[in-house]
């Protein structure tokens, strides 16, 4: 009974902290006169943070509505040192944006560190202790196509689209395809395998659904400081926190709610292809 308190009290404190996180790197931006924030690595292009928030949120409020579902608290089969795998991650995760922020060239430093350190290190950790199995209740498998749709449609068209990127006309159609291809796989396949599917189910099953949200929401945004901030410190941080920080919050309960990859890799895809796509229409 203890040890049960103890993780709802530590589960709480990472939730307020979290959301103490977000609301004060909005409050940040608002206050220095950068609350238009950049969304791209390409370029220094920017557009209003809220624009990044309102489909997330609409997404979040869809979610919550749909009632095909896992329940919230559904535990993990058990596993070998769930803490301790969670533990590993996590620095993992820390030790990824740090190094990548300390990096002078982004590439191909970015793309070493995140194979490393997202795809080696848990690949050593699952072999070691065993990777355990993500649970399966059965939930209908498209009922994530209304959240998702929605997402989209408020992401890409109308008043909050983002503006479209110029790079495909840029390039030849091999080069594109092959861009395109290997951005999916080492980008949106292997993110949202590590922080959603490794990482947050682990500490879901260690602090509860939303602390574990949050918590994975922060680590998944903080590392975009070493290819998009500009230098200041506090203000990439904030901007990284209110633009990926707000928007993992929708992946992150995407996948707590249905434990199904496909919407998170769609979404995410789209983040990285969607503004090429258009741009050659």
């Amino acid at each position: 009974m203890l040890n049960v308190a103890r993780r709802h009290a530590a589960g709480i404190a990472v939730l307020i902290v979290g959301i103490a996180v977000l609301a004060g790197s909005a409050l940040l931006l608002v206050l220095t006169g950068n609350a238009d924030i950049r969304y791209s690595a390409d370029h220094d292009d920017t557009v209003p943070m809220w624009t990044r928030w309102m489909p997330a949120l609409v997404g979040i409020a869809l979610v919550r509505l749909v009632p095909l579902s896992v329940p919230d608290g559904e535990p993990l089969p058990a596993e070998r040192a769930p803490r301790l795998k969670a533990a590993v991650l996590t620095a993992s995760a820390v030790l990824f944006a740090v190094l990548l922020w300390f990096a002078d060239q982004p590439e191909p430093t970015h793309t070493v560190l995140k194979l490393v350190l997202l795809l080696g290190v848990p690949a050593v950790l699952f072999w070691v202790l065993g990777r355990g199995a993500i649970p399966r209740t059965p939930v209908h498998r498209l009922a994530p196509a209304i959240p998702v749709l929605a997402w989209l449609l408020l992401s890409y068209t109308g008043p909050l689209a983002a503006p479209p990127s110029d790079f495909g006309s840029t390039v030849d159609l091999t080069t594109l395809l092959v861009t395109m291809v290997v951005v999916f796989l080492i980008n949106s396949f292997l993110e949202e395998v590590f922080y959603r599917r490794w990482l947050q189910t682990r500490w879901e099953f260690l602090l509860g659904r939303w602390p574990a949200i949050v918590l994975a929401s922060l680590l998944w945004a903080v590392w975009h400081i070493g290819i998009q901030g500009n230098g200041d410190l506090p203000v990439d941080l904030a901007s990284a926190f209110a633009n990926q920080g707000v928007t993992g919050l929708f992946l992150g309960y995407l996948w707590s709610k249905y434990r199904a990859m496909w919407p998170l890799l769609l979404i995410h895809g789209a983040i990285n292809a969607a503004p090429i796509l258009i741009g050659l229409l």
